[in-house]
């Protein structure tokens, strides 16, 4: 079934991911035996035009139908253009870019053809990895917690910590490091905490025409709306035990409830409500991690980063402070994954997803030969 998978020990395995927030494609190589992480290699990303950016927005929320055809071209043009010029690996994880999330009802939806990928690029890929998770009742997301529970292994941690990712949605890993596998019971609990970059990357491009709030200047200049913030909080989701998991466009209502503050106080009250999701995922926690790491786009917003500071009992850092690559870890993952799947291991638990047992997900692509 092609080197990669058929070979005992580590292999070289490049992920790409996409993310909600619609920035662009990571890309990054792991040295992997599928348990443990050997190394990392090269990194790349390639931002999406705002043409692109606005094809794939366009099928949000879409399971089938011209725009979702018309996302899926573009996600698996950028990736093949992303791709094509780096080393070849022996294996590539595809994730895809996920349109549509509804697991307790349609399912899961993440757009590309992994076997185009593979007769493209002449290399194994393995894609299409949250489906058998919903299939046996699970949430499909989040999948990074095996690989942060690798992540805090390899750091050599020894008391829980939390890995908060904060893309368009924010999810928190909360990771036991003195067991030895990422499904055994007590290991992992994983659950989308709220909301993170994509309601303010909303707010931002249909205000102002800017992607982001660079460096959370603009919250920086505004006032929080209490009111605005008591009633996300009073959102069921923030009751319901985990795990659980969101679609990007879950709270969309958010941005209607900040539709009549100013600019800047609506920047400050949608970064608000990102970290108090946060505060609140902390009750889930088996206990409170001895410090929480950031990873994705979130860590580089100081308001947010000084917000979560101020409403968690723990140390919040950046994930840097281990020395891991926060903008890498999601394509890192994918890497990860794909060794897993590749050679039969689990890629999701009941304490990640919720799923009925430890499922590996995937499908295995292979090019002609």
């Amino acid at each position: 079934m092609g080197s990669a998978i058929g070979k005992e020990g580590p292999v070289r395995a490049l992920g790409a991911m996409s993310g909600t927030s619609l920035d662009g494609v990571d890309a990054a190589v792991l040295v992997t035996d599928g348990r443990g992480i050997v190394s990392f290699g090269e990194t790349d990303y390639r931002p999406y035009t705002v043409q692109e950016r606005a094809t794939i927005a366009a099928g949000f929320g879409k399971w089938h139908g011209p725009e979702v055809e018309a996302a899926a071209k573009v996600v698996e043009e950028a990736h093949i253009a992303l791709l094509d010029p780096m080393p070849r690996p022996e294996l590539i994880g595809f994730h895809g870019q996920t349109l549509a999330h509804a697991p307790r009802m349609q399912g899961t939806l993440q757009v590309g053809d992994g076997a185009l990928l593979a007769e493209t690029l002449g290399c194994p890929v393995v894609w299409d990895f949250r489906s058998a998770d919903v299939e046996l009742g699970g949430e499909g997301a989040p999948l990074a917690p095996f690989f942060h529970h690798a992540c805090a292994r390899y750091a050599r941690l020894t008391a829980p910590v939390g890995f908060l990712n904060l893309g368009g949605v924010g999810n928190l890993t909360w990771v036991d490091p003195t067991k030895a596998a990422p499904e055994q019971e007590g290991a992992l609990l994983a659950f989308d905490t709220g909301p993170a970059n994509a309601p303010l990357n909303d707010l931002m491009q249909s205000r102002l025409g800017l992607p982001y709030d660079d460096g959370g200047q603009l919250a920086a200049r505004g006032d929080v709306e209490q009111g605005a913030l008591e009633l996300f909080l009073a959102e069921p989701y923030f009751a319901r035990i985990p795990p659980k998991s969101l679609d990007r466009n879950d709270f969309a209502e958010m941005v209607a409830l900040v539709g009549e503050l100013s600019d800047a106080d609506a920047a400050a009250t949608l970064t608000a409500m990102c970290a108090a999701g946060v505060a609140e995922a902390m009750q889930h926690c088996p206990q409170l991690p001895s410090r929480v790491f950031v990873t994705g786009g979130g860590r580089n917003n100081p308001v947010l980063m000084q917000m979560l500071s101020v409403s968690l009992d723990c140390p919040v850092v950046p994930i840097e402070e281990i020395g891991l690559d926060g903008d890498m870890l999601e394509a890192q993952a994918f890497a990860y994954l794909a060794v897993r799947v590749a050679r039969g291991l689990p890629t999701s638990c009941p304490g990640t997803t919720g799923v009925r047992a430890a499922v590996g997900g995937g499908t295995v692509s292979l090019p002609s030969p």
